[in-house]
């Protein structure tokens, strides 16, 4: 059990790979606490960091759906946030033990959109909502985030991180049932803020259904799950779900952020509607999906345009070689794609557009290219693609790495 001078500890409440948290009380004054400690015994200094970076986002926000963060204190060779403990239970623990009502439901998605709205005007991504980071106190009513251990902080002209790189499917930050596809790192497009929304679509369609979008105890291919398959609408899942609220979680879970909704404010609306119309009549009928989703960010579309006759042809070719017409024993089709073009014309872009199409076929993308800035390197080319290619084996599951080994 944790010792800790000036606080008595009760229990452990939840334990991860990264971290323990403890429910106690500060001696002095007798306020209840819980600490999220480390679970290393020597953290690296990353680690710390990161730790560090949460108490100070927490302690930046002033919202009654966060969280508070009383204070940082050192701990052995680690540091223990102390955090507020108002007499919550989380969603997920919640969820075990009752059925919610769709108007239930609906109260919650609304208040964690406009906590979400809150945490996204002060340019910060969570980029972990699952319920078991939604904690409610059903005597109070009272609803917050939590754990904010892997949010982002971001420049406010752009609420965008960088586009992640694959990482092996077990080790993805976040929590693999509920992230977005440009989450997982494997598909050519940036994180930004939208990611959030998909999390709370997954978190929404689990609260309804009682059961997550896509389900597969495999990592990987519920990471294929998310970037390529659509998961069974809401409505046929439970018949007793309202066709607008099906359709607002189908929006929240679209694939491409674009097709997504692009603000709090705009899913919230659509929320209300429906909560309104339930307690007003008794029944949700249909919505005018999006109507008031007025995004207040400036957002460039990550598509590309105007290079749709290209496009083609990469895919076509990468159809021709993985068509399943027999073959004589030994023969492989083999193809090679060259891209010219001028410094800066989007060749690197048009072949990256081509990654989410292949990733849906379990297939490896790779590329290499040839830089001016650097021309005295040779096969600098063929030495990028082949790197790309280990990084890809390196992220897969032990079974397929040792079989590329072998």
């Amino acid at each position: 059990m944790l010792h800790f001078p000036g606080y008595k500890i009760f229990r452990k409440i939840y334990e991860s790979d990264r971290s323990l948290v403890y429910r106690g009380v500060r001696s002095t004054d007798g306020q209840r606490v819980i600490f999220k400690i480390l679970k290393q015994e020597y953290p690296t200094p990353a680690a710390l960091a990161r730790h560090k970076q949460e108490y100070d986002i927490i302690r930046s926000l002033n919202h009654p759906g966060i969280v508070k963060a009383y204070s940082l204190e050192q701990y052995d060779r680690t540091l223990a946030i102390v955090l507020e403990d108002f007499g919550g239970e989380s969603l997920k623990r919640l969820m075990q033990s009752r059925l919610f009502t769709l108007s239930e439901s609906l109260s919650f998605a609304i208040e964690i959109a406009e906590i979400l709205g809150e945490l996204h005007a002060a340019n910060i991504i969570h980029k972990d909502i699952n319920p078991a980071n939604i904690v409610c106190n059903r005597s109070t009513n009272q609803l917050k985030i939590i754990d904010f251990g892997i949010a982002s902080v971001c420049a406010p002209e752009k609420l965008t991180d960088e586009p992640p790189a694959p990482k092996n499917s077990h080790v993805l930050e976040g929590t693999l049932a509920y992230i977005s596809p440009e989450q997982t790192g494997r598909m050519n497009r940036s994180l930004d803020y939208r990611t959030d929304y998909y999390s709370l679509g997954a978190t929404l369609y689990e609260m309804l259904t009682r059961q997550l979008p896509f389900e597969t105890s495999s990592a990987l291919e519920l990471v294929h799950c998310h970037i390529a398959k659509q998961p069974k609408p809401a409505a046929e899942v439970d018949r007793q779900i309202p066709a607008a609220v099906s359709n607002i979680i189908a929006k929240l879970l679209a694939k491409n952020a674009d097709d997504r909704y692009q603000s709090a404010w705009g899913i919230k609306a659509d929320l209300e509607e429906c909560f309104n119309q339930l307690n007003t009549h008794g029944k949700i009928s249909q919505i005018s999906l999006a109507s008031q989703d007025i995004s207040d960010k400036f957002q460039i579309p990550q598509k590309l345009y105007g290079r749709e006759t290209q496009i083609q042809t990469l895919l076509a070719a990468f159809q021709r070689v993985t068509d399943n017409n027999p073959r004589p024993p030994g023969q492989k089709r083999v193809e090679m794609m060259l891209v010219a073009g001028d410094f800066g014309t989007g060749k690197s872009s048009l072949v990256q557009e081509i990654y989410q199409p292949i990733i849906e076929k379990q297939g490896y993308s790779i590329a290499g290219k040839f830089d001016k800035s650097q021309p005295k390197i040779p096969y600098r080319a063929i030495v990028k693609a082949c790197e790309e290619l280990l990084q890809q084996i390196l992220a897969e599951s032990e079974d397929r790495f040792q079989h590329w080994r072998a």
